[in-house]
């Protein structure tokens, strides 16, 4: 993994070479140099590391997941502020099936660094409040629950809202 600054160097120098391709008449040269500087700029906001565990976690392996995550070293320098949420989002899901204090402190930060998509953040929220219910703090996680019902427009959550609401009713 690259830190993110030598990912906007390599985009600025392919680019550029790209633009001298194009001056010498060199077409499709200059064009795979865009499209090359392209792909640096995508990895600059879309960290690769976090995609190889999101796709981990598709599979259900949690300890794959972790492994990947465990190979950013210095998250604050090397990850833009979303990928940051995302990772300690990552870390939420993995230690929600272990430790439910963890798994509340990753989900709060998740959810104060933001999170890019407003599925990710209700299921951010629907997780915190289900952790908060475990602990019988009913009036939080009603308010979390509401507000990952006002997130969640495509209603792929509804489901395990309904839980959620059923195990409110019973404590």
């Amino acid at each position: 993994m690259f830190p993110k600054f030598i990912k906007l160097i390599l985009a600025l120098l392919t680019f550029s070479y790209g633009i001298y391709q194009f001056i010498e008449d060199y077409i499709g040269n200059g064009i795979m140099m865009t499209l090359l500087s392209a792909i640096f700029i995508l990895l600059y906001f879309k960290n690769e590391i976090i995609f190889l565990a999101f796709l981990r976690l598709r599979k259900q392996d949690f300890d794959g997941t972790e492994k990947w995550l465990m190979r950013i070293s210095n998250v604050e320098k090397n990850l833009v502020r979303k990928q940051q949420g995302y990772y300690n989002y990552l870390f939420g899901i993995i230690n929600s099936q272990k430790n439910l204090t963890q798994a509340e402190k990753f989900f709060k930060t998740a959810i104060k660094l933001g999170l890019s998509m407003n599925h990710d953040l209700a299921m951010a929220k629907m997780s915190l409040a289900g952790i908060y219910l475990q602990k019988r703090r009913k009036r939080e996680a009603q308010h979390l629950l509401t507000e990952a019902k006002k997130l969640d427009k495509h209603g792929m959550l509804t489901g395990q809202m309904k839980m959620i609401q059923q195990q409110m009713k019973r404590i």
